[in-house]
């Protein structure tokens, strides 16, 4: 009998060749496409036609409420609160794995299947660890590292074998309707990019703390104080933004600080952003249990730094302090710190202010 697998069809072409793959690996092939919020009629017309060209069934699943009380509320609330968030980060762990693990059971199912480009190798340990993909231009292991071991056990990443010109080759030779589509690079539920009238739209319906803030303009200042203009509110600005900020200095500045309790963006100089040290929480560990002495790995502090050499330890349970061996820049409070060992997720959690 057929293993049954659960594959997240996102209408892309990454996930149909997953689909694809994996039923000439003889699985028994399923697409979901997982209904997050209004808009994603075209996503669901393609992720239904490469099914009905692969010959497999196909369903769309409304998650909307899980999608909005664990992403949208929680990128919300962040922007809020003065941080960044890295919104793909939750929703791989809450939706795309914890809810979608959770209907591919209710279906019989005890696998599911994405179209990330990650692979999932088992340590010497016995432990499970996302892995480097084949092709490091795509690579996506850093918004996977809050993945569980019970969720990397029923996963499977067929495209991770393969660099991403031969993933589109595949999709045309096999005649997928979308193997000519253009890859997403926005927030799926900010398709405009911007996320600031978003939020301001989106608190005008949630009763999310401190919501005034969307719409509060404040001070520009400097590290000791010095008022140098008004802002237009704390959630248009994130750790080194040079644009957007029409203050007229004589030269290039940046926002090295947001201070959420005086309502204040402070600016800077560019040598003002670089640091050695770091501290994150809601911490990860995937290739041990948990950090027993400090390490010596590569960090990278977001989607796309290319990592740098680093030392962890922990401070209590759920406090990691990361020092660089060369300074890195903007170091960004909602961003995920992620470190690696051997080209696999050692552990990972998210950068806060200390």
């Amino acid at each position: 009998m057929k293993e049954k697998v659960i594959v997240g069809l996102s209408g892309g072409v990454d996930s149909s060749v997953a689909a694809l793959l994996l039923l000439e690996q003889g699985y028994d092939v399923h697409g979901v496409t997982m209904h997050h919020f209004d808009g994603m009629d075209d996503i669901e017309k393609d992720a239904k036609a490469v099914a009905d060209t692969l010959g497999i069934s196909h369903q769309v699943v409304d998650f909307t409420k899980e999608f909005e009380k664990e992403v949208i509320d929680t990128f919300a609330a962040d922007y809020l609160a003065g941080r960044t968030p890295n919104p793909c980060v939750v929703c791989n762990r809450k939706i795309k794995w914890e809810a979608m693990l959770s209907y591919a059971k209710s279906q019989g199912a005890d696998k599911i299947a994405t179209g990330h480009y990650a692979r999932i190798m088992r340590l010497e340990n016995g432990r499970l660890a996302v892995t480097n993909s084949v092709t490091a231009s795509k690579d996506q292991t850093y918004a996977l590292y809050q993945l569980t071991q019970e969720q990397l056990a029923s996963t499977l990443m067929p495209v991770g074998e393969y660099p991403k010109d031969e993933v589109r080759k595949m999709a045309m030779d096999a005649g997928l309707p979308v193997a000519h589509k253009r890859d997403s690079q926005e927030i799926c539920f900010i398709p405009d990019h911007d996320h600031a009238a978003f939020i301001q739209r989106y608190t005008q319906n949630a009763a999310l703390p401190d919501s005034d803030r969307a719409f509060k303009t404040g001070h520009f200042v400097t590290r000791d104080g010095k008022i140098l203009g008004e802002h237009q509110g704390i959630i248009h600005y994130t750790i080194g933004q040079r644009k957007g900020l029409n203050l007229a200095m004589g030269h290039p500045v940046f926002v090295t600080d947001i201070r959420p309790e005086t309502n204040e963006v402070v600016i800077g100089e560019s040598e003002e952003l670089f640091t050695t040290k770091l501290y994150c929480r809601n911490l990860n560990f995937m290739a041990e249990e948990t950090l027993r002495e400090p390490r010596e790995l590569l960090g990278k502090i977001r989607y796309a730094h290319k990592g740098d050499l680093c030392r962890i330890r922990l401070v209590d349970n759920d406090l990691l302090e990361c020092e660089f061996m060369v300074p890195v820049r903007a170091v960004t409070p909602g961003q995920s710190a992620v470190f690696y060992e051997n080209r696999h997720i050692f552990a990972g959690g998210v950068i806060v202010k200390e």
